[in-house]
């Protein structure tokens, strides 16, 4: 066994995990290492399955017990920042958040500052102790919506395992191209495009990823929806979407060329031209609260930007309905 100076990291393998492979249930209970240290950890005997010794590819049951005897110092290395945020609900073990579109949330070779990693390190300093200040899933930059951020580890270990075993509620609002006539599923499994690395794409070889959606609202050439993720891959919502020939409006990776609807008014045009981001908001997150046990639902109120892109929608199908008649 390797020494280490921090207690040994425990978590439980969820029953939904059942057959699958020690390593990939271990990357997704522990996503704070990288998977070549967490195979490592596995060949050393440091990253036990029940109490004992495992190879990489030998399938769990789950229910056992996943230790990680070996565990490095995790710090996170980023220079805190006076960014306001949104917190829609916080205690001793966590923050919810609700994240404005343009706020990156890890620094990157793009973006070494002005993160919402820089902006918690401001606000709780000791969460520079734990992995990723915390954060235990993301959204991207221009999706707004509401996050939840660990600020204990015993917090981080149990919101992580939840997210793994796809106990945490997450909905969507989403504004599409093309007026849907019913909710469904999208069941389209989701990896890295072959030749744009900046883009993902349903793919047969890719990791499982479903989506499923239901009407809000309907307009004459567009579609609110509400969206529920089962699993959480890269650009989930925005790639399957587009898979279903419905984009996201604003969607600068995945919504292809504009298209105005037939006869839009200039209010409109300029709506549908000037929306800067991907008209996508996380409205609401539900889980259990990883100490104490207790159900936790917070919702993040919709931003104005979709609210006005919304109003311009309704207001538009209304004049249009208005106009067949006569």
């Amino acid at each position: 066994m390797s020494q280490h100076s921090a207690p040994p990291r425990q978590a439980t393998i969820p029953d939904e995990a059942a057959g699958r492979r020690f390593d990939a249930v271990l990357a997704e209970l522990f996503p704070e290492y990288s998977r070549s240290r967490l195979a490592a950890w596995i060949k050393s005997g440091d990253a036990l399955l029940g109490g004992e010794p495992a190879r990489p590819r030998d399938p769990v049951r789950g229910g056992e017990t996943v230790t990680l005897a070996a565990v490095a110092e995790v710090r996170t290395e980023a220079v805190a920042e006076d960014i306001p945020l949104q917190v829609l609900y916080e205690d001793a073990d966590l923050f919810v958040l609700d994240k404005p579109a343009g706020l990156v949330v890890h620094p990157g070779a793009g973006n070494p500052a002005g993160t919402l990693v820089n902006a918690l390190l401001h606000r709780d300093p000791e969460l520079a102790a734990l992995p990723r200040a915390g954060i235990v899933h993301r959204l991207d930059k221009d999706t707004s919506g509401v996050m939840v951020v660990a600020r204990t580890l015993p917090a981080h270990t149990g919101l992580v395992a939840q997210l793994a075993a796809r106990q945490v509620h997450r909905q969507y609002l989403a504004v599409v191209v093309g007026a849907l006539v019913s909710g469904g599923t999208a069941d389209a499994a989701i990896d890295r495009h072959p030749r744009d690395r900046l883009r993902m794409a349903v793919r047969a070889d890719g990791r499982e990823a479903v989506t499923h959606f239901r009407l809000r609202e309907r307009f004459r050439a567009h579609t609110a929806l509400e969206c529920r993720l089962e699993t959480g891959r890269t650009h989930q919502i925005r790639v399957h979407m587009q898979h279903l020939r419905h984009p996201i409006v604003g969607d600068p990776l995945y919504g292809g060329p504009l298209k105005l609807p037939k006869g839009a008014s200039e209010e409109l045009a300029a709506a549908l031209r000037g929306f800067g981001r991907q008209a996508l908001h996380a409205e609401t997150l539900e889980f259990v609260h990883p100490v104490a046990g207790e159900p936790v639902r917070v919702s993040a109120p919709v931003p104005a930007d979709m609210l006005e892109l919304l109003r311009v929608l309704r207001e538009d199908s209304h004049a249009w309905e208005q106009a067949q008649r006569r």
